[in-house]
């Protein structure tokens, strides 16, 4: 058994352990102790998300061109470090802090305030999102995927990465929300803070074992070399053999770390890039090539225009899943009391990562062995048809919360409480199911995606493309906050209160939860056209 693996897979655990402890209660501090209000909140919320899930562009860059995942990754955590410190010493210190509300009023946090506070906030974006595209595939580049046995491994590699990260939600959104509603801000990043310091330990710890993948050069200067040679020969006709294209003799391709792809009939246009023309041939074009590129090369384009219909599809799955926040100001205003107990809403997405916990084992070691025998293929599923199954899921996870919304909202009615900013008498437990389909979801889509981006990327390209994978959530957390602004201003004209207003009692989160839901299975239509024309990579 490889050991490094398995270290990678402990040290996500405490990264994820160190950002949910943020993320999963931030609504809650951004409400009560920076006094924002639900819309407010929930936008910025999801705008910092989105943000976390756009920064592994750099750190993709930077990996596959210059500095190669474990530097990257080093780089990057120090990084992380730094802000959660900032963020802690903001949430510890009173100067840092806005004074509390009174009865009449909430007063605004100051400049500084805020600026100490998002400065924290946004390197921890920069932090994750740099490292988070190199640590799943340097993890799964430990392992030989040339090997059938090893490449069996490999997969349930990325099912035991996304539990080590859901072991780490688990922790945040249950001890730690705890910590933070109950026992202050300050201790409660703190203890995150001091889990990042040990997922930083646990990596370099293991440095002498790990196997190292060379930086292929910048990915985006291939791409542009490839569109550029093809556009340069736009009027040369491409030969009906292939083998008359250009490649470098060999088993391995041009490109450090790379191996060579097979030829593929679709995009004939780019194949121009490798066509040996008649002035090539007088010159020596194969020193330059903006001029003349390998098959290799044009390949790793192909791949990647094949790979965006798939991408832009799983946006709209990402748009489902930053609802959390907006389930979060659902619980608030559920009975939260078990017995003597007061759960806080923001652990009720505990049960999101329950599900996640139950579903992988139940996913490695049961559906996949049955799934195998029916299909003949060493993952049970494609990763394709993986993904298609967690878009079905996430639609009913939202179209559970549509309909406790509206059983919440029929309930505030007969009680009287419409115009009242109250919890209304039905238990937050009912939020349980749309946890636990979305978990479920997650379990198909959120792994399958990291497979199928893993697996489809040129060798060179996979950080790359890790962050392609990555993209689909800051993209969907950012729609999350466009829509919510669109609902936001085309519901409250005529001084109407809105579907999202600062009381819920008062608005239609359902009907906001029903529109999502019905953009979805739309969406779900298209990927099944997008992915039954998909054509699988060959190496």
């Amino acid at each position: 058994m490889l050991l490094h693996p398995s270290l990678m897979t402990g040290n996500e655990c405490c990264e994820r352990l160190a950002y949910y402890g943020i993320s999963k209660n931030l609504v809650t501090y951004l409400k009560t102790k920076l006094h924002q209000g639900n819309l407010e909140a929930a936008r910025n919320v999801t705008t910092w998300q989105g943000t976390c899930y756009l920064t592994p562009l750099i750190g993709a860059i930077l990996a596959d061109s210059y500095w190669g995942k474990y530097w990257t990754i080093a780089v990057f955590s120090s990084v992380y470090f730094i802000g959660m410190a900032v963020l802690t010493l903001s949430a510890s210190l009173p100067a840092l802090q806005p004074p509390s509300c009174s009865v009449s009023a909430c007063p605004e946090a100051s400049l500084l305030q805020n600026d100490t506070f998002f400065l924290g906030l946004y390197m921890i974006a920069l932090g994750t999102g740099g490292i988070k595209p190199c640590v799943s595939s340097f993890g799964a580049d430990q392992f030989d995927d040339s090997d059938p046995t090893e490449r069996v491994k490999q997969g349930s590699f990325f099912n035991w990465f996304y539990f080590c990260i859901n072991t780490g939600a688990f922790i945040s959104g249950t001890v730690i929300v705890w910590i933070q509603d109950n026992s202050g801000w300050g201790i409660g990043f703190a203890i995150p803070t001091v889990f990042m310091a040990l997922a930083i330990a646990s990596f370099f710890s293991a440095s002498n074992m790990y196997r190292f993948q060379k930086p292929g050069g910048s990915p985006l200067t291939r791409v542009c070399q490839v569109v550029v040679a093809a556009f340069r020969k736009w009027h040369v006709e491409v030969p009906h053999d292939a083998s008359l294209l250009y490649e470098v003799d060999g088993q391995n391709s041009a490109i450090e770390g790379s191996r060579k792809l097979e030829h593929t009939s679709e995009l004939e246009f780019l194949d121009k890039a490798a066509i040996i023309s008649a002035a090539d041939a007088k010159s020596d074009p194969f020193a330059n090539p903006w001029k003349l590129c390998t098959l290799t090369q044009v390949e790793e384009l192909k791949i990647l225009v094949r790979m965006f219909p798939v991408w832009a599809t799983t946006i709209i799955f990402s748009a489902v899943y930053a609802q959390n926040s907006i389930f979060v100001e659902q619980g608030m205003v559920l009975d939260k009391r078990i017995g003597s107990f007061n759960i806080p809403p923001a652990s009720l997405s505990t049960f999101d990562v329950i599900s996640v916990m139950i579903w992988i084992p139940f996913y490695d070691r049961v559906l996949i062995p049955i799934a195998r025998k029916y299909t003949g293929r060493e993952k049970g599923f494609s990763d394709l048809q993986r993904i298609g199954i967690g878009l079905v899921l996430s639609i009913v996870a939202v179209a559970c919360a549509a309909i406790v919304e509206l059983k919440r909202l029929e309930i505030a009615r007969s009680e009287g409480l419409i115009h009242e900013n109250v919890a209304v008498p039905m238990s937050i437990l009912w939020q349980i199911p749309q946890y636990f389909f979305a978990g479920a979801a997650e379990v198909f889509t959120a792994i399958g995606q990291l497979e199928f981006f893993y697996d489809q990327a040129p060798d060179a390209m996979r950080s790359l493309c890790a962050a392609f994978a990555l993209i689909t959530v800051s993209a969907g957390s950012y729609l999350s906050s466009i829509l919510l602004t669109l609902v936001s201003y085309l519901t409250t004209q005529g001084g109407d209160p809105g579907w999202i207003p600062d009381n819920l009692n008062e608005g239609h989160l359902d009907r906001f939860f029903w529109l999502i839901a019905g953009i979805s299975f739309v969406n779900f239509l298209v990927y099944i056209g997008c992915a039954t024309r998909y054509k699988y990579k060959n190496v």
